[in-house]
């Protein structure tokens, strides 16, 4: 599957009404840090931050983007902090599709098809998936059309009970993990769309397990594995998200690349008769 734009316009962060002094001051006692530690990491004074978070003074557009590093600001999140504080945005937000980011669509695609026979797929910060390999692809058939209509979501097809839910053996468990993670990375990026899709995939009815399925087995010691059915067979998998390091654009620092490698030898002969 080549990657595809979401057709979620790229915009900028809106400025705030609240100014960038109370922006800060909720990052830092979101990363639980005092003024006076702060101050020390950024190379300033506590005075000069309390100043700073209740506007008395005005911070540089070099102390925002110092500030919003060590306190480990999200790249969107720092643009809505220049934005407050009357400064540009410093960090573009490329459309996906866009020439300039060609070389990273085709390194992306490379990457997830040379993960075959094992799924591998790119999701946006909002779990729409914008590529995926033939792992991954093989999982789809039989879901209906409305949950497959781009952009399509990750999680929503994971957790709808007309999706992928049914098939999962230990949906409780694995239900309970995306849960756990969506509510890490709410906290995290104070993410409004995302919010409302948790609120969407957490409200939706748990599939009651069929008539005569056998227990799954006990979780491995090193990770919790999705067991999903898939032509009567149960394969096993652990999940691996990765991220760029030191994003410089609000569309790149967003991108994840998710890897489901086979948790037990009869996954992997599956996956190796299937697709090769």
């Amino acid at each position: 599957m080549t990657i595809v734009a979401t057709g979620k316009a790229a915009s900028s962060a809106a400025p705030s009404d609240k100014g960038v002094g109370p922006l800060l001051r909720a990052w830092r006692e979101r990363r639980r840090v005092s003024q006076l530690e702060l101050a020390l990491r950024a190379d300033s004074s506590a005075r000069h931050i309390s100043f700073i978070e209740t506007g008395r003074s005005r911070p540089s557009e070099e102390m925002v983007l110092r500030l919003a590093e060590h306190l480990e600001v999200p790249v969107r999140e720092r643009n809505a902090l220049l934005l407050a504080a009357g400064y540009a945005p410093h960090y573009p937000e490329t459309p996906l599709d866009s020439p300039a980011l060609d070389a990273l669509r085709q390194g992306l695609e490379r990457l997830i098809q040379c993960y075959e026979p094992y799924p591998a797929f790119v999701v946006d910060s909002v779990y729409d998936v914008v590529a995926a390999n033939r792992g991954m692809t093989m999982f789809l058939d039989g879901i209906p059309e409305f949950l497959l209509r781009p952009p399509l979501n990750a999680m929503r097809l994971t957790l709808h009970p007309e999706g992928l839910a049914p098939r999962i053996r230990n949906l409780p468990e694995w239900r309970g993990h995306l849960l756990a993670q969506m509510e890490r990375e709410i906290a995290l990026h104070r993410s409004e769309p995302l919010r409302r899709l948790y609120e969407e995939v957490a409200a939706y009815p748990v599939p009651d397990p069929e008539p005569g399925r056998e227990p799954t087995d006990p979780v491995p010691y090193f990770a919790l594995p999705m067991q999903i059915e898939h032509d009567g067979r149960t394969l096993s998998f652990v999940s691996s998200i990765s991220t760029f390091n030191t994003p410089m654009d609000v569309t790149v620092a967003e991108l994840a690349v998710e890897t489901l490698l086979p948790a037990d030898p009869a996954t992997v002969k599956y996956l190796q008769t299937q697709l090769t």
